[in-house]
């Protein structure tokens, strides 16, 4: 691979510049801490894999690490720093790189049996992780203020079964009616979340000896919201902004 198809152009330069502080200000915006891990669930997840998905792996790569790396050190999780660099660079790595490299299927009817199954698992994921762990009485903590929570929520469990159903059905719609190849989206979405919970795990478990299993479900979590988030945002820039998409390699 040539260095010049890695080189970024004053554009992407100013667009990671920008996106890199879009996806600080989406990880401390909502935030809920986890103590038995002294981590955070976030929504930067969202903004990571915008980012990724419309500008590819490089652009996401590094507005991933960079921008999540920053909230860190403004929230005070310094010693999460280090490793939210890396393990956020890879993800975006992960997801605008196999988001643009979207497998040719020679009927379209494979592609909507393929986005039929798949669509079941972040309805899934949403629902169960949702009713287990964020439901209840939820604290949440709004901005760079991380004293008080600036709101106390009491969310019933099957909110997360609704909400988890018409994720599903959604993605399902959208696949059989317009975009079939959405399926190979949300897996590149899928493999990418992967990379930041298998980092994080090994990053508790091996260097700061914490109960790194508790976090799985928050950073699952995570990767489900943005997945579920992500993908009808990038649907309305390409709408809108279709010189935006990539072609598919």
């Amino acid at each position: 691979m040539s260095k010049k198809r890695w080189a970024l152009s004053p554009y992407q330069v100013a667009i990671t510049a920008i996106f890199s502080a879009l996806v600080c200000v989406a990880t401390f915006a909502f935030t809920i801490y986890v103590p038995q891990t002294r981590g955070f669930f976030n929504i930067g997840e969202t903004m990571v894999y915008i980012t990724a998905l419309l500008f590819g792996p490089i652009v996401g790569g590094i507005a991933g690490g960079f921008g999540s790396m920053l909230a860190d050190l403004i929230l005070g999780y310094a010693h999460y720093a280090p490793a939210t660099l890396v393990i956020k660079a890879f993800e975006g790595l992960v997801v605008g790189f196999l988001g643009g490299r979207t497998p040719k299927a020679s009927q379209k009817s494979r592609w909507k049996l393929y986005t039929s199954v798949i669509s079941i698992f972040p309805g899934l994921l949403l629902g169960l992780i949702g009713s287990i762990y964020y439901s209840g009485s939820v604290e949440l903590y709004l901005g760079l203020s991380q004293e008080q929570p600036a709101i106390i929520l009491l969310i019933p469990t099957e909110l997360w079964y609704v909400l988890g159903f018409l994720t599903s059905f959604s993605i399902l719609l959208v696949g059989l009616l317009s975009e079939p190849e959405l399926g190979w989206t949300i897996l590149s979405i899928i493999l990418g979340g992967l990379v930041m919970v298998t980092g994080y795990f090994l990053y508790q478990q091996l260097f700061l000896g914490v109960l790194a299993y508790v976090e799985i479900p928050v950073n699952t979590g995570q990767m489900t919201v943005g997945l579920v988030v992500s993908i009808p945002v990038v649907r309305a820039v390409y709408r809108y902004l279709p010189s935006l998409k990539r072609t598919p390699s």
